[in-house]
């Protein structure tokens, strides 16, 4: 099973297989937050999730791998979470508020888990490209899905295009609040201003 890349659900064949991938995503986050990224070790992780460490390194080559991989698993669980309901708005802006306010609530709940996964994208590089194409896709889900729920069928280019650039925002907003140039207060009028320019929404009065 040796890979350059993490290894997914969909790569593993067997429940045993799947549930040793979430004890090791399990771990990190509990490593996370308690420490922030600096508490995050390999061998630690190995431990903690009662693995071998190159078991752990067959299904993630890296730190930076595996701290992406939780990002995009609580992507994951968000984008199922806020597309299988009904998403509150009367416009595409409220509605994309909506979403991203509500989307990555593990990055929200603890500032030092949202510190070392955030500082893990900053810091990934092509070899953890697939990771990040996976984040990216899912934010994308999950903004195109508010953008227009009535939707039948894929979103058009221009909807996927405009979501990547309120992803990309999203994402600068994040880092920005975990590195204390805003608080949180400052970056949800932020993301509210900047999703209101992109979608062409006029402020609430």
């Amino acid at each position: 099973m040796s890979t350059s890349t993490s290894l997914g659900v969909e790569d593993l064949g067997s429940a045993a297989q799947r549930e040793r991938r979430k004890r090791m995503l399990d771990a990190t986050i509990a490593l996370a937050a308690e420490g922030g990224f600096d508490a995050v070790q390999m061998r630690a992780v190995a431990e903690r999730a009662d693995v071998a460490l190159g078991t752990l390194y067959r299904y993630f080559p890296s730190k930076i791998h595996l701290l992406v991989s939780c990002m995009a698993r609580e992507f994951d669980s968000s984008t199922r979470r806020l597309i299988d309901a009904p998403i509150p708005g009367d416009d595409a802006a409220e509605r994309v508020i909506y979403v991203l306010r509500n989307s990555g609530r593990g990055l929200q709940v603890n500032r030092k888990v949202a510190d070392a996964l955030t500082r893990a994208f900053m810091f990934a590089d092509a070899s953890v490209k697939s990771e990040i194409h996976v984040v990216g896709e899912l934010l994308s889900a999950i903004v195109t899905a508010a953008m227009d729920p009535d939707r039948a069928g894929e979103p058009t280019e221009r909807d996927r295009a405009v979501a990547r650039i309120i992803g990309d925002v999203w994402l600068s907003a994040l880092v920005a609040w975990v590195t204390g140039r805003m608080n949180g207060r400052e970056t949800a009028a932020y993301m509210d201003e900047a999703v209101r320019i992109v979608l062409g929404s006029s402020s609430p009065n």
